[in-house]
């Protein structure tokens, strides 16, 4: 946001500490906060009745959360939370949702950046549907790497399952062949990109589209 902005809010802001795991929303449940990280990656994840789950979205310091609340929505039917440790400004929902209303630039930002996480929500969902889980491992991996410092990103095999709505096994498999092309390492918990330039290769049109989408719309690539 433009500095005018953030000095109006500046005092409401706190600055937190966000725990893998921790959750910056509940399904079906009003938000008190909104969250705009500064690091760590946070998952946006669709669940359905029978428990079946998957990733449909990510947050990190490109962004904020719940877009619920610049779309003055209330609420979603999504869990929101880290994926990657990190810390965030956060701000009491009542006072940010005032800040739009009085604020048109602040409005304005938050109202594309909603768009952008939505052009994304959508890609995730074809790249779901028509894309190998190799080529969709290595989109996420790109994504996450986008959303940090350094080519260190700290993900199990479990999560990764989670997010991907795989078998671990599958996982693994993924994860193999990608160490074999030579374009990531992966040790226990850790992946570690080794050349990002083949990887965005690799990856083809599986990537690319919705950092385009969010170039245009925010000015800068997530």
């Amino acid at each position: 946001m433009s500095a005018d902005s953030f000095s109006r809010l500046q005092d409401a802001f706190e600055r937190v500490e966000l725990p893998r795991a921790f959750e910056l929303s509940r399904p079906n449940e009003a938000c008190s906060y909104a969250y705009f990280p500064e690091a760590g990656i946070a998952s946006i994840v669709a669940r359905s009745p029978e428990g079946q789950q998957t990733e449909i979205g990510m947050i990190g310091r490109d962004g904020m959360t719940p877009a619920s609340l610049v779309l003055d929505a209330g609420q979603d039917p999504y869990a929101i939370f880290m994926q990657v440790q990190g810390e965030s400004y956060r701000i009491a929902s009542d006072r940010l949702q005032a800040a739009i209303q009085e604020d048109r630039d602040l409005q304005g930002l938050l109202a594309r950046y909603a768009q952008a996480l939505a052009v994304q929500c959508a890609f995730t969902a074809l790249s779901n549907a028509v894309h190998h889980i190799d080529e969709r491992l290595a989109r996420w991996i790109l994504m996450c790497h986008d959303r940090t410092d350094g080519n260190e990103i700290s993900l199990t095999h479990e999560f990764l399952s989670i997010m991907l709505a795989v078998r671990r096994p599958s996982v693994t498999t993924a994860l193999h062949m990608l160490e074999g092309k030579k374009l990531i390492y992966s040790e226990r918990g850790v992946i570690i990109v080794r050349d990002r330039e083949a990887l965005e290769a690799f990856a083809h049109d599986v990537y690319g589209e919705c950092e385009k989408e969010y170039e245009r719309l925010i000015g800068t690539r997530p």
